[in-house]
């Protein structure tokens, strides 16, 4: 795992591939708690019995879902241990190739792919690729901008 502990290390790792972190499986208990809490109860995803009989053989997760767990699934890959406040400010882009199959593994792999100078401190915008254990397409493939503010 990379820590980073200065601004300037993190403008010093532009470009860089961060590399992978640990596999997560999606459990059906997770996607049916996040179906409840953002009210998408989607036959495709809840509904084990119907799903087993629809287009993926079962049950996916949503892609939202995919989505939200990236902060998690980073921290196995870097962290930043700067003095500041640390703020998520956003996406550029999000895709999302492939679904996650209940019962399947995903991680993330990260590349650190800019960093801008603000008044405040730095962006960060950096690459997140969710890769599915066995299969060649990612599950979500997605630019997320954080601020690292000085202290």
């Amino acid at each position: 795992m990379r820590t980073f502990t200065t601004l300037d290390e993190v403008s010093g790792a532009v470009g860089e591939e961060l590399g992978a972190g640990d596999w997560l499986t999606i459990e059906q208990e997770r996607v049916n708690t996040f179906a409840d809490a953002t009210d998408d109860h989607q036959w495709i995803h809840v509904d084990v019995e119907r799903a087993n009989a629809g287009p993926f053989g079962g049950p996916i997760a949503h892609g939202y879902l995919t989505l939200s767990l990236i902060p998690f699934l980073g921290t196995s890959v870097f962290t930043f241990a700067t003095p500041g406040a640390k703020l998520n400010y956003g996406l550029n882009k999000v895709r999302f190739p492939n679904p996650v199959k209940v019962g399947h593994r995903i991680r993330d792999h990260v590349t650190l792919l800019a960093v801008d100078d603000l008044p405040a401190g730095k962006q960060v915008t950096m690459k997140h690729v969710i890769e599915i254990d066995g299969e060649s397409k990612p599950a979500c493939v997605a630019e997320m901008v954080v601020l690292l503010l000085e202290a």
